[in-house]
């Protein structure tokens, strides 16, 4: 994912892309649209008013929003949505958020809601930074996810890197105390970047001491490319933080 907080060294393309959010028009910063399919955008049509969140800039009951009193969980950066399906079918006791600013991953997601009838995940096609600021009540979330965010592999492109100094302090205002920020790359210069910002903020401790990782967790599902770089002797990094 683009980091939202610093797009000054980002392209910005004629003219900005636009796609209906329900009944609101919204406006990504830098996308790297794919292939739009008949399928996702029936999914847009027909699947989200159950499994879209609209936008709205305003702070947000979620419990009424999904109808109940549960432990809520945000991943930032869903892309096709596999991890957060799973992760809605794994523990059906808590409720998903999702938020992916991609629309074809969205459509897919959509409709692979509908297909599981997952009554508790929901998912924002929005700027992560303006649902959690304007949407996200403070110390509301029992779990914040991002996986495999985009490393911006060159040098001059790592101030582009969603886990920042700024944006780590934004997760922990919205975490419970006793919450968890879960996190997992497959870059180990991104890992070593992120145990650089979040082993330094305060409010968060790493469950597997200063700099360490920990195995992958069952509630996150091993992916395809994953499971390919590991055959290749590549490593995978999670790193889970408890807000204190």
């Amino acid at each position: 994912m683009t980091n939202p907080f610093d797009s000054a060294g980002a392209k910005a393309p004629a003219k900005p892309f636009t796609v209906e959010e329900g009944h609101r028009a919204i406006r990504s910063f830098v996308l790297r649209q794919g292939r739009f399919t008949p399928a996702q955008q029936r999914a847009f049509d027909e699947a989200w008013p159950q499994h879209g969140i609209d936008y709205n800039g305003q702070l947000r009951d979620y419990n009424a929003l999904f109808g109940r009193d549960a432990p809520k969980v945000m991943e930032i950066g869903t892309g096709n949505g596999t991890a957060l399906r799973f992760a809605a079918g794994f523990d059906p006791s808590r409720d998903y958020i999702g938020l992916e600013v991609h629309a074809p991953g969205v459509g897919r997601l959509l409709n692979d809601l509908v297909a599981d009838k997952a009554s508790n995940a929901r998912v924002y096609h929005h700027d992560a930074v303006e649902v959690l600021n304007n949407e996200v009540p403070d110390g509301f979330l029992d779990e914040i996810r991002i996986y495999f965010p985009d490393p911006w592999h060159k040098k001059r492109h790592n101030k582009r890197r969603l886990i920042q100094p700024e944006f780590a302090n934004l997760l922990v205002r919205k975490l419970r105390p006793g919450g968890r920020l879960h996190l997992a790359t497959d870059w180990e210069p991104y890992a070593e970047h992120m145990w650089d910002v979040l082993d330094a903020t305060e409010g968060l401790v790493n469950r597997a001491g200063p700099r360490g990782a920990v195995p992958r967790p069952d509630w996150r599902p091993q992916t395809h490319f994953e499971t390919r770089g590991q055959k290749l002797g590549h490593g995978v990094w999670d790193l889970l933080y408890d807000r204190v």
